[in-house]
């Protein structure tokens, strides 16, 4: 499987440069390798990034479960500073949608070090696995 990884990696990182990295046919490609990154356990953010921005451009193609795939992969990645950058690149009226406005409370509270809040007892457990199952996340 590494290798298939690898193989895709190589493919989407050819999609993301020059005037291609712009060009809507190329979402299923970027999609499905954001759907691999959550399969594989593996973080690609330049690629990520490239299908925020390419719903940025062509809201009609947004999908709540991919954003929300990018969302939960950057938020493993903190303290740095990719949560914040997906963030930013979503929509305010997407940004109000479930399970991307979970996510983004989940965010902030880690991003504020509210870590008893985010860590509460059974409760919030089985919404952290809820919001990670509406988000099509298999890791």
């Amino acid at each position: 499987m590494a290798t298939t990884f690898e193989q895709m990696r190589a493919n989407v990182g050819k999609l993301l440069r020059g005037i291609d990295r712009y060009n809507p046919e190329n979402l299923s490609t970027l999609e499905r390798y954001v759907d691999t990154q959550a399969r594989e356990n593996t973080y690609d953010l330049e690629a990520n990034l490239g299908v925020l921005k390419l719903y940025q451009f062509n809201p009609a193609y947004f999908q709540t479960t991919v954003t929300s795939q990018i969302l939960l992969k950057a938020l493993t990645n903190l303290p740095h500073t990719d949560f914040t950058l997906c963030k930013c690149m979503i929509d305010q009226t997407h940004q109000e949608e479930r399970p991307i406005r979970q996510i983004l409370y989940l965010g902030n509270l880690l991003e504020t070090c509210h870590f008893q809040s985010f860590w509460c007892p059974a409760p919030t457990s089985k919404k952290i696995s809820k919001i990670v199952s509406a988000a099509g996340s298999t890791t």
